[in-house]
């Protein structure tokens, strides 16, 4: 089983489309829930799961994250933007690693190295609020170059 994660993951970071759009991967789709994300990164794809949707509301949860760096990361800045038809509604930025703070086991790696990332994350939240809406986050390294990019798109409804 881990061989075929790895082929499918080594397949999703290599895959190169003919246009600058990715396609969108489906993270989860479990009773009420379902997210899926998108690179916005034109040039680079990633590779991003959770264990089930029901843990997210849980506080803690698993996820594995993976993709080949295009640039150094000796300072990154993480900018997040919660996004309800067209508008953003909250903005969210912190750093996570400078010089003499590193709050990621990846801070100081450079380019054309491999990061993987599994294990617990998490949100703070108690639920996870009914409706339609994308989530942007960036990723952005000392010279405020995109080091990855992603939408999220999170439906949260009621069935009846």
């Amino acid at each position: 089983m881990k061989t075929s994660n790895v082929l499918v993951l080594i397949f999703v970071l290599l895959y190169n489309n003919a246009s600058t759009e990715w396609p969108t991967h489906t993270v989860c789709k479990e009773d009420n829930l379902e997210i899926y994300y998108k690179s916005c990164d034109p040039q680079q794809d990633f590779a991003f799961s959770i264990d089930r949707c029901s843990d997210i509301a849980t506080h803690t949860f698993n996820i594995r994250a993976a993709m080949v760096l295009r640039h150094s990361i000796k300072e990154l800045y993480v900018k997040i933007d919660l996004i309800i038809n067209g508008k953003t509604i909250l903005s969210y930025s912190e750093t996570l690693c400078e010089p003499g703070v590193s709050k990621l086991i990846f801070c100081g790696k450079k380019k054309g190295e491999h990061i993987y990332y599994e294990g617990p994350v998490t949100l703070g939240i108690k639920e996870i609020p009914q409706g339609d809406y994308t989530i942007s986050a960036k990723l952005t390294n000392e010279d405020h170059v995109t080091v990855a990019c992603a939408d999220f798109t999170v439906k949260n409804y009621l069935e009846y």
